[in-house]
C-alpha cells in the first residue's frame, strides 16, 4: 500500500513538483491550497493541472488550524513546501499532526543544506537556524519523520554557474567568476530527482526518523568542475575573475535581502563545501542513491546539455 500524501506548498518551485511526481508515481495525492491564490492565473492553471492528474485539492492555509487538521485527518503523509516566509509557520502544522493522530510521517521544508551541520555564517545562518528549530519542536512532538537534505536545486544553480546571486537562465558564454579556489564541492540535483528520491523515502522505514542525503557521486561537483564542462560543451574558454573569501564576506555584509542571503549560500556552498565538509554516519543519516539505485538520477554535465 502506497501512502497518502498531503503537500503543504504545493504552487512552489519544488512543491508543484511534488505533487506532480506523487500523483504521477500512484500516491493519492492531496494538495493544499490557499483559495486567494486562485487569483493568480499561473497558480490557478497548475492546479487545474493538478485535478488532471487526479490531485485532491483542499483549500485552507498555514494559518488556518481547522483547515489544516481536517485536511492532515484524510491523509498518512505530510510534505512541507513553503517557502522561506513561512518556515516558522510550520509550527501549526506540527499541531496539527499531533492533534490529528494519524500521520505516519512528516517531511518539513527543508531541500537544501544540513542545517544541523552547517558551516554559514550571517543571513543565510539566521535562516538556517529557523529550519533547526522546526527539526527540534517535530522531535520534541514525537512525530515521525524524514528530513530531506537535497543539494542545490540544478534549476537554479547550474545555469549560473554556481552564482546564484545572478539568478541567470542560461550559463555565461564570456566571464565567470570563481569563488575561492572553486574547488570546494557541491552537491547539485534536479529538482525531479530530489522529488523522486523523496517519493522513494516516504514508506522505507529505512528513512524513518533519519536524514535522507541526496548525494549522487556525479552530482558532487565543483564549481571549477561545472565551468570546466561547460567550456567543453560550448568550446570556449570563458574569462575568469577570482573573488577571495575575504570579498566574499565583505559582499555579503554590504549587501541588502535577499541578496545577502543568496551570496552567503556561495560561502556556504562552494567555499566552504557545506555539503561535504562532513561524513554521513548511518546514526542519523542514510544516502538515497545508495537506497535507491533504481533511480537513473540526471548528472550534472547531463543537465548542462540543455543549454549548449
Amino acid at each position: 500500500m502506497t501512502s497518502k500524501i498531503l503537500v503543504i506548498g504545493a504552487t512552489g518551485l519544488i512543491g508543484k513538483v511534488i505533487v506532480e511526481g506523487s500523483a504521477k508515481s500512484g500516491h493519492a495525492t492531496f494538495a493544499l491550497v490557499r483559495e486567494a491564490s486562485l487569483s493568480d492565473p499561473v497558480k490557478a492553471q497548475l492546479v487545474e493541472s493538478f485535478k488532471d492528474l487526479g490531485v485532491t485539492i483542499l483549500y485552507g492555509s498555514l494559518t488556518d488550524k481547522e483547515s489544516l487538521v481536517k485536511a492532515i485527518k484524510q491523509i498518512d503523509v505530510v510534505i512541507s513546501a513553503v517557502g522561506r516566509p513561512q518556515i516558522l509557520d510550520q509550527t501549526n502544522i506540527i499541531d496539527a499532526i499531533k492533534e490529528s493522530g494519524n500521520v505516519k510521517r512528516f517531511l518539513p521544508s527543508e531541500f537544501g543544506n544540513d542545517v544541523d551541520r552547517t558551516v554559514a555564517i550571517g543571513p543565510t545562518l539566521s535562516e538556517f537556524i529557523t529550519k533547526a528549530q522546526i527539526r527540534r519542536a517535530i522531535e520534541a512532538a514525537k512525530i515521525p519523520y524524514t528530513y530531506v537534505v537535497s543539494g542545490c536545486f540544478a534549476g537554479l544553480f547550474v545555469p549560473c554557474l554556481g552564482q546564484c546571486h545572478l539568478l541567470l537562465r542560461s550559463p555565461p558564454r564570456d566571464k565567470v567568476s570563481i569563488y575561492d579556489s572553486g574547488n570546494g564541492k557541491a552537491i547539485v540535483n534536479t529538482e525531479e530527482d530530489i522529488v523522486a528520491y523523496t517519493l522513494k523515502a516516504v514508506d522505507d522505514p529505512r528513512t524513518l526518523n533519519k536524514i535522507l542525503y541526496i548525494h549522487p557521486p556525479k552530482n558532487i561537483v565543483s564549481q571549477n568542475d561545472m565551468v570546466r564542462l561547460w567550456e567543453e560543451k560550448i568550446g570556449k574558454t570563458l574569462d575568469k575573475t577570482y573573488v577571495s573569501e575575504e570579498e566574499l564576506l565583505k559582499t555579503i555584509q554590504e549587501t541588502g535581502p535577499p541578496m545577502d542571503f543568496l551570496v552567503g549560500l556561495i560561502h556556504t556552498i562552494l567555499v566552504k563545501s557545506d555539503f561535504t565538509s562532513f561524513t554521513i554516519e548511518p546514526s542519523f543519516g542514510v544516502e538515497a542513491s545508495e537506497l535507491y539505485p533504481e533511480v537513473k538520477y540526471t548528472s550534472v554535465d547531463e543537465f548542462l546539455n540543455r543549454f549548449v
